[in-house]
Order: structure tokens, then sequence, then C-alpha cells
């Protein structure tokens, strides 16, 4: 079981290298990536901005609950939005797109894979990483992006407009706490989570799909595999991240 495990973390770490050179390499397959970006934009826009504003809301909440016992209710507004950038924003964009858009990817070519159309490919000489896996890998990541912004703005929205009117709060307070407390690299580290992220769910959703055993019911088990594996490693890479990003980067007026 271990040596099983090990072998498929070296092909999922093999396909990733893979898929990284075949990047550079012409033609690209342009028309392809415009049409995966934006299937995968389409069936996670609309979700990712109704899930961002309880998001936003629940953290503000949280937080202002905590703060006013503490008696530094000054303090809500940017620990609240620093909350949602650095942390929830990244993760509610990556579980969307792992869990709609990678599951798409993983069916795709899971379906390919038992029609056997990927090793007519390999056939007529035409790369299925390259032909395929990269655009859709390239469309997680550019999606995951910008996406991200999104997801960042709607959410502290919502976080202001719930500290605001149901908890008393000042707009000129929750501001200036933000402005206080965050800094451009928080921005930074969001934005680079939400590219590294966007990576892992398009790799692992190609992974499962390139690899589905046991005909049509092995494709829906790969997706179900793939969905789950992509969350496991999404909160693991979040918190090196996370732990990297603390270290090296020093809080603001520390």
């Amino acid at each position: 079981m271990i040596t099983g495990a090990l072998r498929q973390t070296g092909r999922l770490f093999a396909l990733a290298a893979e898929v990284s050179r075949a990047v550079f390499r012409r033609p690209f397959q342009f028309r392809e990536f415009l049409e995966q970006f934006w299937f995968v934009a389409s069936v996670t826009i609309l979700p990712a901005a109704l899930v961002s504003i309880p998001f936003g809301a629940v953290i503000a909440l949280q937080v202002g609950s905590l703060t006013q016992q503490l008696g530094a209710q000054s303090f809500t507004g940017g620990a609240s939005v620093l909350a949602v950038i650095q942390q929830a924003s990244p993760l509610i964009v990556a579980l969307l797109i792992a869990g709609a858009g990678g599951s798409a990817i993983c069916a795709d070519l899971g379906s390919r894979k038992i029609r056997e159309e990927l090793d007519a490919m390999e056939v007529m000489g035409v790369s299925p990483v390259q032909r395929l896996v990269v655009p859709r890998v390239l469309a997680t990541m550019a999606v995951a992006v910008l996406l991200n912004g999104m997801v960042s703005v709607v959410g502290t929205l919502g976080g202001y407009f719930f500290n605001i009117i149901l908890q008393g709060g000042t707009p000129g307070a929750y501001l200036s706490s933000f402005s206080a407390l965050a800094q451009l690299p928080d921005l930074y580290i969001s934005e680079l989570k939400a590219l590294i992220f966007g990576f892992i769910a398009g790799i692992v959703a190609a992974y499962r799909g390139l690899n589905p055993r046991g005909g049509p019911k092995g494709v829906g088990d790969a997706v179900n595999q793939s969905v789950v594996i992509t969350f496991m490693l999404l909160f693991f890479v979040n918190m090196v991240l996370t732990g990297i990003y603390l270290q090296i980067v020093p809080p603001k007026g520390g």
C-alpha cells in the first residue's frame, strides 16, 4: 500500500514537471486555452461570488465579537479583511475550481482515455499533455488568479456590511484599522496562493483523468478521487505557504 502511494505520488510529480516543460513548447494551443478558460470561469464565478458573501460575513461577525470581548473593536476591520484576503479567498477559489472545473476536466480526459483517443493521439505523434493538459492547467491557474481578486472584494464588502449593520461598527474605524494593519505583500501572497492552488487543482484533475481504472465506473471514481486529493493538498500547501510568509514578511509596524 505504501509502495503504491509513493508510486502514484511520483507519477503525479512527473506529470507536473512534464506540464511545466510543455508550457514553453510550440505550438501553443491558444484556442483550447480560451475554451477551457471560459468554461472554468463560467462554472465557478457565480458560486464563488455567492459563497464569498457569507464567508466574509461569518469572519467579520466572529472577529467583531472577539474584539469586543477584548476591548479592541477598532481592529475589527483590519483583522477580518486580512483573514478574508490571506486565507479565505484563495481557499474558496481553489475549492470551487477543484469541485466544478477540476471534476469536469478529470471526467473529460478520463472519457477520452477509455475511448482510446489519447492512445490514438500518441500513435499520430501528438502529445496529449501538450495538446490537452497544458491548456487546461493554465486555464485553471488564470481563472484562480482573476477570481481571487473578485472574491477578495466581495468578501471584504460583505464583512464590512455585516460589521456596520449588525454589530454597530463605524465605517471610519473599519477602514482605518485595515489601513493600519494591511500591507501590499498580503495581496501578493493571496494571488500567489491562488496561482499555486489553481496549478494543483489542474494537475491533480489531469492526472486522475489520464489514469482511470475499470471503464466508465473508473472515470467516476477518478473524479471523486481528484476532488478529495486536491482538497487535502490545498490545505497542506496553504499551511506551508502561510508559515513561510509569516516568517519572511514582518507584520506592519513590527
